[in-house]
């Protein structure tokens, strides 16, 4: 396949070796070894080329990179119906966090509705990385102008025993509480002040503390404070 060849014009081996380090869910044989920047720029190459759509309907992919192209495509797609429907495709095919945290659907933005929607139906997912997408595109779209509290118990409710799920929900509080302090702390404080909400499970509780402490958008004041809420 020209695109798949065209993949292979851009190899590093050294590249695919490290890669296959960050990603050890994934076979080593599987990485062709292209860089991030240049699968973007494939991406931008085929979008427009109709062979495209003939990639992205080929799964599975035998690549890594492959399947980092395909979630590049279809985060290029205009049209929010035909983009959900290349989504929920593809997703059942998404095996490494790499791949499923590439995937950015530009046209999200313009139907905030809709996705909700969405999320909820992906975190309620039994698979590892429909999950983590879900809650991805909840802590990319609903945490700053479209925020609303109640939007905090859909990652709060996921339990998982998957390390990528979560790593995932732990990002997201962090994040929340850069952005939404008022709102999210009480999900730390659950088992010290309040019980009118879930607590978080206890690793992601810790690893919730971890990250935010680990953040520049989160005070010393903040930082000190959440120290005292380790379990």
């Amino acid at each position: 396949m020209e695109i798949q060849s065209r993949l292979f014009e851009l190899q590093d081996k050294e590249y695919a070796a490290f890669q296959a380090k960050l990603t050890p869910t994934i076979p080593a044989d599987r990485f062709i070894g292209v860089r991030v920047p240049n699968v973007r720029k494939v991406a931008k190459e085929y979008i427009k080329d109709p062979e495209h759509e003939q990639f992205i309907h080929d799964l599975p992919h035998q690549y890594y990179d492959e399947n980092m192209l395909h979630g590049l495509l279809v985060s290029e797609i205009k049209d929010y119906k035909k983009c959900i429907e290349e989504t929920d495709r593809f997703l059942p095919f998404v095996d490494n966090w790499a791949v499923c945290d590439i995937m950015s659907p530009k046209v999200f933005k313009k139907h905030k509705t809709e996705l909700m929607d969405k999320i909820r139906e992906w975190t309620a997912s039994d698979k590892t990385y429909t999950i983590r997408f879900g809650i991805e595109m909840l802590m990319s779209h609903f945490l700053d102008d479209d925020f609303e509290a109640e939007h905090l118990e859909i990652p709060a409710a996921v339990r998982s025993e998957e390390y990528y799920v979560n790593m995932m929900i732990a990002w997201f509080f962090a994040t929340a509480l850069a952005k939404q302090w008022d709102s999210t702390i009480v999900y730390l404080q659950n088992n010290f002040e309040t019980r009118s909400i879930a607590s978080l499970p206890t690793w992601v509780h810790n690893k919730t503390i971890q990250k935010a402490c680990e953040s520049y958008r989160i005070s010393d004041e903040q930082k000190q404070y959440l120290r005292t809420l380790k379990r």
